[in-house]
């Protein structure tokens, strides 16, 4: 399978002053603000942390599901919560904290398929891979 997602993010003024919004073909994000306040203090709209907890988790729950239906296996609910941690600059580590209604597996191999998605689902491989950098310089 093979397929492309599109965002746009629009930032207007200085770092600190300044405010964004952040628009997905979707329309699930359309035109959302984001800003320092939103990012770093309790503003309202959103910040791009909270956005990659948010894939993470959906990821993560998504690709348990598949590999649980491959152990013959279907949950009644997955339901993760990601915790996006940043300090100094850098996000630092995030927590997946599941927890599993999952009739028909043992807590061993609940775990074992558990790790395994953890570790396959995009977003985590996506958060340790290469970075290209594309610019086009409008002056």
């Amino acid at each position: 399978m093979k397929f492309s997602r599109h965002a746009k993010a629009v930032w207007k003024g200085a770092g600190k002053e300044g405010s964004g919004t952040l628009t997905t073909d979707s329309k699930v994000l359309n035109n959302t603000s984001y800003s320092f306040h939103t990012r770093f203090e309790d503003g309202d709209g959103t910040n791009p942390e909270e956005l990659v907890g948010a894939a993470h988790a959906g990821c993560f729950a998504m690709q348990l599901s598949f590999l649980l239906g491959e152990e013959g296996v279907t949950p009644n609910t997955l339901d993760v919560a990601s915790s996006v941690n940043f300090q100094d600059g850098s996000i630092v580590q995030i927590e997946l904290n599941l927890q599993a209604d999952v009739p028909g597996i043992s807590e061993e191999k609940f775990k074992e398929v558990a790790t395994n998605a953890k570790n396959v689902c995009p977003i985590s491989k996506l958060l340790d891979t290469d970075i290209k950098l594309h610019i086009n310089l409008n002056q």
